[in-house]
């Protein structure tokens, strides 16, 4: 007796066009299928040519292609979900609409694609009609852009009261409820939802300068990948916010043009701060093994490595209770943890915003013999006077470091290897040895460990 296979995973369906520049539309969709624990289908409406510079063409595939296409996926079972993207012509979306109907798909999202970012029409002017028509009515939610939702409404979007005006008429449409994007808008990329009953404002930050490409996919297949995982839409829509947000911020420069977001990029953040811990650890041990606690100063040291794009304390993995020397020895407390270190994650955060590969940094003593090594090791050094820092600075707690290690970068014009300072009232003098990586960090450690014992 056979018994049937049950999925291990939610199933999520995406029908849109291809995307050659693997940027937007269905390989989009498919990532961030991914990168939430959800199985990704697809139905491909349209292949285009295009990249980070825009669509320079597209091909619309035979409405029989796309019906055969989504009769194989329903007839191996529902989605838990299915999104629609770029369709192309009012053929395919009367047919695509025929079949969800009929499959009674209860959690479709439709994300209306009527003109790329570079102005092409992707949707004909008969299929906007039979979109309104005919697949609106079957959707929980439609996620047009500030221009879409212009062009489903009739009416220009220009004052805070027109994004009301607009989505009440969209939900004429039958459609249960709107998210109008704002990433188009000036100022701050706020999104306007409404569900007939509750208008309320998404508020976002606008990240980096100029668009990003596949921003609309992402978003629309998230709030798909969320439903199809049992979440409430409320719930979908504010999880997909998120996560839009983190893939802007690792947005992707994969061309001449815009960049791309990168909707892995928390799977592979996971990933990367595994293997980070892992080998921050190797490097413990190896500086243990060196026994370089006659570099530890009165107050201890510590080490911080930042995860690529490290934004704040929690992507900056450091030790928990400081580096403490037992004469030549050191001993940690504990293990590595992301956000244990404050004053050298803070250092790490501020040699990022100079040069984002300077991801490494451990505070050591400072005197001459040091200084003497660190010159003699071809390291560049650099450096800055606790004396000069502003007044509003002192005053607000931390940001001495922070201050201290971009005044220095600065004068240097570049990131040195080497930042130290001669300290102050109460303030012990100290060396911060800054590299790429752990590994880069460890070395130099070690090396200076070496000339200063051998001194």
């Amino acid at each position: 007796m056979k018994t049937k296979n049950k999925p291990t995973l939610p199933i999520a369906l995406t029908i849109a066009g291809s995307d050659s520049g693997g940027g937007a539309g269905i390989q989009a969709d498919l990532k961030t299928f991914s990168a939430l624990r959800v199985m990704g289908k697809s139905v491909i409406a349209s292949v285009t040519s295009q990249n980070s510079m825009g669509v320079q063409d597209s091909f619309d595939l035979p409405t029989e292609v796309v019906e055969s296409q989504m009769n194989a996926v329903f007839a191996d079972g529902k989605p838990g979900a299915v999104k629609t993207g770029m369709l192309g012509n009012e053929s395919v979306v009367q047919s695509a609409a025929r079949i969800l109907k009929k499959a009674r798909v209860k959690n479709l999202v439709v994300d209306p694609v009527i003109f790329s970012s570079s102005r092409k029409r992707l949707l004909s002017r008969g299929g906007v009609e039979r979109l309104k028509e005919d697949l609106l009515p079957l959707a929980v939610l439609v996620t047009p852009n500030l221009y879409e939702a212009e062009m489903l409404s009739g009416i220009r979007i220009q004052a805070q009261g027109d994004y009301l005006k607009a989505a009440k008429i969209i939900l004429k449409t039958g459609v249960k409820s709107v998210l109008i994007k704002g990433g188009h808008a000036k100022g701050n990329p706020d999104d306007f939802f409404f569900d007939g009953k509750k208008a309320e404002i998404l508020k976002s930050a606008r990240l980096g300068g100029g668009d990003r490409h596949g921003t609309g996919c992402v978003l629309s297949a998230a709030i798909a990948g969320g439903l199809a995982r049992g979440d409430k839409l409320s719930d979908a829509v504010c999880r997909a916010k998120e996560f839009i947000q983190d893939a802007i911020q690792c947005s992707l420069a994969d061309g001449k043009g815009a960049p791309s977001v990168h909707p892995l990029a928390g799977l592979y953040r996971e990933a990367d701060r595994w293997d980070l811990f892992h080998r921050v650890s190797l490097a413990l041990e190896k500086l243990k093994a060196g026994r370089v606690g006659g570099l530890v100063p009165e107050v201890q040291s510590n080490l911080a490595v930042g995860l690529e794009n490290a934004q704040n304390r929690d992507d900056v993995l450091g030790i928990p209770g400081r580096i403490i020397k037992s004469g030549r020895d050191i001993v940690t407390l504990d293990a590595p943890r992301f956000g244990a270190s404050r004053h050298v994650a803070d250092i790490v955060l501020t040699t990022m915003n100079f040069d984002p590969e300077k991801r490494a940094v451990m505070n050591i003593k400072c005197d001459e013999k040091i200084l003497k090594i660190c010159r003699k090791l071809k390291l560049s050094v650099g450096s800055f006077d606790r004396a000069a820092e502003p007044r509003q600075i002192k005053e607000k707690e931390g940001s001495t470091l922070e201050w201290g290690t971009a005044n220095a970068i600065r004068k240097a014009g570049y990131v040195p290897d080497i930042i130290y300072d001669l300290g102050g009232m109460g303030k012990e003098e100290m060396v911060r040895v800054i590299a790429s990586d752990i590994e880069t960090l460890t070395d130099r450690i070690l090396e200076i460990n070496r000339l200063y014992e051998k001194s």
